[in-house]
């Protein structure tokens, strides 16, 4: 485990990685379930890791509302390095922050769910609030090695 300290970055770049409203699959009697995927990955020889949330929203187990963003992070260079480990060829991303470039990507997925649907019938639902702990427990290693 990486010892806790503050990493730095910037969000380069935020992508809506894809959108869709299936209207014919609601249905104002069924039952609302929400399905939440998230994943990221590590660009080294960009010092990035990109995070993307998608979210499922289903009525009667069929999808009405699709979502997936990025939140593409540029780590400062001494920061990265800090991550790497040579003699195994991996990066260790802290559990802490890789906690809070989900919460940024979370936020950002909803914000864009918000922009898409506003003005419509589907504007009233929202990605909630999500306890990461209860998704990312440990620090996350990479392997490096291609």
């Amino acid at each position: 485990m990486i010892k806790q300290k503050s990493i730095s970055f910037v969000i380069s770049k935020i992508t809506t990685e894809q959108f869709a409203i299936i209207e014919e699959n609601y249905s104002k009697e069924g039952g609302t379930t929400l399905g939440t995927n998230l994943r990221f990955v590590a660009v080294p020889d960009h010092t990035t890791i990109a995070f993307f949330a998608a979210f499922t929203f289903e009525s009667d187990k069929k999808p009405f509302i699709i979502i997936e963003a990025g939140c593409h992070f540029s780590i400062q260079q001494e920061d990265w390095t800090e991550m790497i480990n040579d003699e195994t060829k991996s990066l260790t991303i802290p559990k802490g922050f890789l906690n809070h470039l989900a919460m940024l990507t979370i936020g950002a997925t909803r914000g864009i769910l918000h922009a898409k649907t506003e003005n419509t019938s589907f504007n009233t639902f929202v990605v909630p609030a999500i306890n990461l702990s209860d998704l990312i427990h440990e620090d996350a290693v990479i392997s490096l090695i291609k």
